[in-house]
Formats: structure tokens, C-alpha cells, sequence
């Protein structure tokens, strides 16, 4: 079984990647969408949040845009929050991983944005960097997720540098294409090339 990483900045075009490699077999683990999920049914990673940052719940539930608010101003209270968060992503991506090796899935794409920060990166066989312009990811998340242009710049600049994904990853992927399909058709033929070298396909 091989574990590809799929890591870059918000807004860089992850996902679209992982949609091509699950064109190719992979099962995919997306570790923001884990993280949400465990802001809801997690009472004990929402306790550590609530213990740590005060007034971020909302009708029992974390605010996740005020927390936001907090924690990309502050990459102190980033780690903070990460260190918090990290620890429960995890043991569900383990969690995850052991069931699709018991169905014998041959590949797993985990999509994270602090994929080597968080340590997950150390599972994975290969690491691919996603980068894209900075203007060009902040207009896509505005879009995406409906949120200010102020709010996703916070966002963005809270973020490594290309720097880190180029020296952290195996291979760098840069989403510089003017249409999302242009962008589809280089990650097909990227992954291609990528899984015949690292997976022998």
C-alpha cells in the first residue's frame, strides 16, 4: 500500500489533485473536512478548545469563524490550537488507514494543509507540494467558502511560504493554469508520471 501526501496553503487546488488520484484507485482522508467533523462530535478535543480560547462557542458549539479570527492573527495561538487538534486528526486518520489496509486499498491520498508540520507527512511514501499564486488563492477561497477578502488574507498569510513546501516535499506541483481544466489535465499527467516512478504503475 503506498500513502501519497497532499499538501500546499489553502486555496492552492489540493482537492483537485486529490480528485485525480482517486481517478487513479487512491481512497482519499481530507484532514480539514476530519477536523470539522471532530469540532462537532469530539467532546473532548471542543473541551481542550473551549479550555484554551475563551468565548469561541456558540449555542454549544464552536464558532469556527471566531476561532479563526483568533488564531490566524497569532501564530502563537495557531500552535496553540494545532497542538490541541493535531493529537485527534490523527488517531482518525489511523484509524482510517488500517481499515482501507484490511480491505486492501493500494493507495491513500491525505490531504493537509500542515501535513509535515502535524507529523503526518512521516507516514506518507511521497509528498507533493501544491503552490499557486497568492492573489489567486485568496480570490478562490473567498468564492469557495463565502468569507472577506480581509478574513482570507489573514487566512493565507497565516500559511508556510512556498519556501517550506519546496524543501519539505518530494515532488512541487504549481497551479499557475488560467482554467480549472487546463489545471485537471496537468494533474492527470503529473500523477501519472509520479505514480510510475515512486508506485512502479
Amino acid at each position: 500500500m503506498y500513502i501519497i501526501g497532499i499538501t500546499g496553503g489553502t486555496g492552492a487546488g489540493k482537492s483537485t489533485v486529490v480528485k485525480a488520484l482517486q481517478a487513479f484507485g487512491a481512497e482519499a482522508l481530507d484532514c480539514d473536512m476530519i477536523y470539522h467533523k471532530l469540532l462537532f462530535n469530539n467532546a473532548e478535543m471542543i473541551s481542550e478548545i473551549e479550555a484554551s480560547f475563551r468565548d469561541v462557542s456558540k449555542d454549544g458549539r464552536i464558532d469556527r469563524h471566531k476561532l479563526g479570527e483568533i488564531v490566524w492573527n497569532d501564530p502563537a495561538l495557531l500552535k496553540k490550537l494545532n497542538n490541541i487538534t493535531h493529537k485527534y486528526v490523527d488517531d482518525e486518520i489511523k484509524k482510517s488507514i488500517a481499515f482501507f489496509e484490511s480491505q486492501g486499498v493500494k493507495k491513500i491520498a491525505i490531504d493537509a494543509i500542515a501535513l509535515v508540520e502535524s507529523g503526518q507527512s512521516k507516514k506518507c511514501d511521497i509528498v507533493i507540494g501544491v503552490l499557486a499564486p497568492h492573489e489567486k488563492r485568496v480570490s478562490r477561497i473567498m468564492s469557495r467558502d463565502s468569507i472577506t477578502r480581509e478574513y482570507a488574507q489573514m487566512r493565507v498569510n497565516a500559511q508556510q511560504q512556498d519556501s517550506f513546501y519546496q524543501n519539505n516535499c518530494d515532488y512541487i506541483l504549481e497551479n499557475v493554469y488560467n482554467t480549472q481544466a487546463d489545471f485537471e489535465e496537468k494533474c492527470v499527467e503529473f500523477l501519472r508520471y509520479v505514480l510510475k516512478e515512486k508506485c512502479h504503475e
